[in-house]
């Protein structure tokens, strides 16, 4: 997952270094966590959704919306050029990878056209653990 055509670009020791393991799996691996377990999920804090990894605006709480999916959900990344969208054939099925476009890190999918009740017809189905959040009363 290592992409040197991203601004961000660290050996996989480097990356154990400044990762929990389980950061390290779903951001660096592209592993998922189990749905439901993560911290975001059910948040209707207001602020900004930061990459993990490099911390890279991402998504806006604006954009969150509850899908029932078990990851927080999002419509919108809070810039098209925060993420990049990549062809994903494991499971057996083609979905669209979501990676941050500053460091290359896995996010989770996106899904499109299921008849979600956003302006985009998207669902950003994002991992918790590949984000933090900037509560609104600390964004500058």
């Amino acid at each position: 997952m290592n992409d040197s055509n991203t601004p961000v670009n660290r050996s996989e020791e480097e990356w154990r270094a400044v990762l929990d393991p389980e950061a390290f799996a779903v951001l660096r691996q592209g592993a998922t966590e189990r749905p439901w377990s993560g911290e975001y999920v059910s948040t209707k804090t207001q602020g900004v959704y930061r990459c993990r990894a490099c911390g890279a605006e991402l998504f806006r709480s604006e954009h969150k919306f509850d899908s029932h999916c078990g990851w927080p959900s999002f419509y919108d990344p809070a810039e098209s050029s925060a993420v990049t969208l990549h062809e994903d054939h494991s499971l057996g099925m083609v979905r669209t990878e979501v990676r941050c476009a500053r460091c290359g890190s896995h996010l989770g999918h996106v899904f499109h056209g299921e008849g979600y009740p956003t302006p985009t017809d998207d669902r950003y189905c994002i991992n918790s653990v590949a984000l933090t959040l900037e509560a609104e009363d600390t964004v500058e």
